[in-house]
C-alpha cells in the first residue's frame, strides 16, 4: 500500500515493474532546476534548518555541520512527540542512536516525473505473462490461507494476490531504505512534515510492540513497507495477526500480509461476491462527458444509453439498480469499463485509477480471463517486462551503458533509446515501445569501433584514472 495522500508516490520505482522516475541522482553542481527545487524546499523549512539545507544542497563546506545541527534539534522535538504518544525513551534512543538524515528523500518528495507513462505502457508492465504465471503459482501455494482469508473478510483470493503482485512482485521487491531514517528526515525537512512525524512515531511504536524487527523495517523512500506496502499508520489501523503468532508481521509473514490486505479492502467498503466492474462497448457518438468513476448511474440508465457489456455473463449477476461509473482511461476510442463499489475499494489502496485498473485486470487474468477486448488507441503498444529486458539487451549490444538489464526503463535507458531512434531515422521519444523493439530486432548492430592505442600510464589524464561512481544502495535508479 503506497502513501495515501496526493500527490506523493511512495515507491521510488512505483509499483513493482514500473520504471523509476527519470532522475540521474544528485549532481555535483546544482542545476537551475535543482536551485528552483531548493528554493521551494527552503520556504517550508523551519528557520533553524533552512540555512543548513541550502548550503548542503549547494555543496558548501559548512553544509554537513548545519544539517546535522538542525537534524539533531529536530530529533529532540521528535523525541518529545514520540514519548507523549507512548514510545519509551529507551525505544527512541535505541532507534535513533547515530541516525543521520538521508537528504535524497527530499528530492524524491518534490520530484515531478518528466516522463509520463501512457496507460498501455503501465498495464503492459504490471499485467504481463510473468506476473500472471507467478500469481497463479501463489494462488496454488497459499490456497488454504487465502480460502481462510476469504471466509473471514469476504475478499476473493485473486484480488488479494493481485495486490501482492503489483505492490511487491510477490515479495521480491520491498524497497531497501530504512524506514526510521527516511521518515525522520521527512519529519524534519521539506513539506508535509506534520504527516511524516506521525508516520515516524508510528514506526517506533511498531518496533516497540515487537511486530517487525527493526532491521527488517525497510521499504520505500516515504515509508511503505512489507509484502503489500503498508504505510506505518495504515499498518496500525488495519494490519492483522492472521497466522496467530502474536505479532502483526507483514514483512516476515505472508499470511499476515495477505490477511491485512483483505482486511484493508473490507474496511474500504469491499462487497463480497460483487465484481469490481467489467469491460463495455460504447455506442457511436457517445457523450464522453458522462464518464467518471464518481459519476455513478444505475445499470438500467447505462443500458438505455447503449452501453453494453463485452461479456454478458459478467453483468447478469447484477440488478438493474446497481450503480456504476464509466471509466475511459484512454478516452472514448480506447477500452471502456463500468466500475462498481469494489473498484473504489481498490482505488483507495493507492489513489490512481490506472493503479486500480491494473489490480482489477490482474485479478481477472488470475481467474482465467483474457486481455481487454478493445485495443488501446496506439500504433505502438507497451512492452512486458521480458520485452523490456530484451530491449535493454539490444541497447547494450549497441554500446549503450544503461546499467543493469532489469526491465526498469529509467533515464539512461531512455537516453539510449533516443540515440537509437535518431540513428534509425525515427522521431526521438525515449519511449520503450513495440516500434523501437522491432526496429532494433531487425537492424544489425553497428560494428564496434577499433580500440584506441594504449597510452602510457604516465600520460593518462587524472580524469581517466578516476573510477566511475557507483549508485548508492537505495538511491534512485538512473537506468
Amino acid at each position: 500500500m503506497t502513501e495515501r495522500f496526493p500527490p506523493l508516490a511512495g515507491r521510488v520505482s512505483g509499483p513493482s515493474g514500473v520504471e523509476a522516475p527519470a532522475t540521474g541522482g544528485h549532481p555535483t553542481h546544482p542545476s537551475a532546476h535543482a536551485l528552483r527545487k531548493l528554493a521551494a524546499t527552503v520556504r517550508v523549512l523551519t528557520p533553524a534548518l533552512a540555512l543548513g539545507c541550502a548550503l548542503f544542497a549547494l555543496g558548501a563546506w559548512p553544509a554537513a555541520a548545519h544539517a546535522d545541527e538542525g537534524f539533531a534539534h529536530c530529533l529532540s522535538g521528535l523525541r518529545k512527540d514520540a514519548i507523549a504518544k507512548g514510545v519509551s525513551p529507551e525505544t527512541f534512543e535505541r532507534s535513533t542512536r547515530g541516525l543521520e538524515p538521508d537528504m535524497s528523500v527530499i528530492e524524491l518528495l518534490d520530484y515531478q516525473p518528466e516522463f509520463k507513462t501512457p496507460i498501455w505502457d503501465y498495464l503492459a508492465a504490471l499485467v504481463d505473462d510473468e506476473r500472471i504465471a507467478e500469481g497463479r503459482a501463489m494462488l496454488s501455494r497459499w490456497r488454504d490461507t487465502l480460502a481462510a482469508i476469504e471466509r473471514r473478510y469476504g475478499v476473493d483470493p485473486e484480488t488479494v494476490v493481485a495486490v501482492w503482485g503489483v505492490e511487491s512482485d510477490y515479495g521480491k521487491s520491498f524497497g531497501n531504505r530504512p524506514l526510521v531514517t527516511s521518515l525522520a528526515t521527512l519529519s524534519c525537512f521539506g513539506r508535509r512534515q506534520s504527516y511524516f512525524r506521525g508516520e515516524f512515531v508510528t514506526t517506533l511504536r511498531i518496533v516497540q510492540d515487537g511486530h517487525v524487527a527493526p532491521e527488517k523495517l525497510l521499504g520505500s523512500w516515504a515509508g511503505a513497507f512489507g509484502h503489500t506496502q503498508f504505510m506505518p499508520s495504515t499498518f496500525m489501523r488495519t494490519a492483522v495477526d492472521f497466522d496467530g503468532d502474536g505479532r502483526r508481521d507483514i514483512v516476515g509473514s505472508v499470511p499476515d500480509a495477505l490477511g491485512s490486505t483483505a482486511n484493508y479492502l473490507k474496511l474500504a467498503g469491499w462487497r463480497s461476491g460483487e465484481p469490481w466492474g467489467y469491460e463495455v462497448r460504447l455506442p457511436g457518438r457517445f457523450d464522453a462527458s458522462l464518464a467518471g468513476r464518481r459519476s455513478k448511474r444505475p445499470l438500467s440508465e447505462w443500458t438505455a444509453l447503449g452501453v453494453r457489456p463485452v461479456e454478458s455473463a459478467r453483468a447478469s449477476t447484477l440488478p438493474p439498480q446497481a450503480r456504476a461509473g464509466l471509466l475511459l482511461p484512454a478516452g472514448p476510442s480506447g477500452p471502456a469499463f463500468l466500475v462498481f463499489r469494489n473498484f473504489d475499494a481498490i482505488y483507495s489502496y493507492n489513489a490512481a485509477e490506472s493503479y486500480a485498473l491494473a489490480i482489477a485486470h490482474l485479478a481477472d487474468r488470475l481467474r482465467g480471463a483474457g486481455p481487454f477486448s478493445a485495443p488501446w488507441p496506439t500504433d505502438d503498444p507497451g512492452l512486458s517486462r521480458a520485452q523490456r529486458r530484451e530491449l535493454q539487451s539490444l541497447l547494450v549490444a549497441r554500446g549503450h551503458d544503461i546499467g543493469e538489464i532489469d526491465g526498469m526503463i529509467g533515464a539512461r535507458s531512455r537516453e539510449a533509446i533516443r540515440a537509437e531512434e535518431a540513428r534509425l531515422g525515427m522521431a526521438p521519444s525515449g519511449r520503450a515501445g513495440r516500434r523501437i523493439l522491432e526496429a532494433l530486432r531487425s537492424a544489425p548492430a553497428p560494428a564496434p569501433a577499433a580500440a584506441p592505442a594504449t597510452q602510457p600510464a604516465a600520460t593518462r589524464s587524472a580524469v581517466e584514472s578516476v573510477p566511475k561512481p557507483s549508485r548508492q544502495p537505495g538511491a534512485p535508479s538512473t537506468r
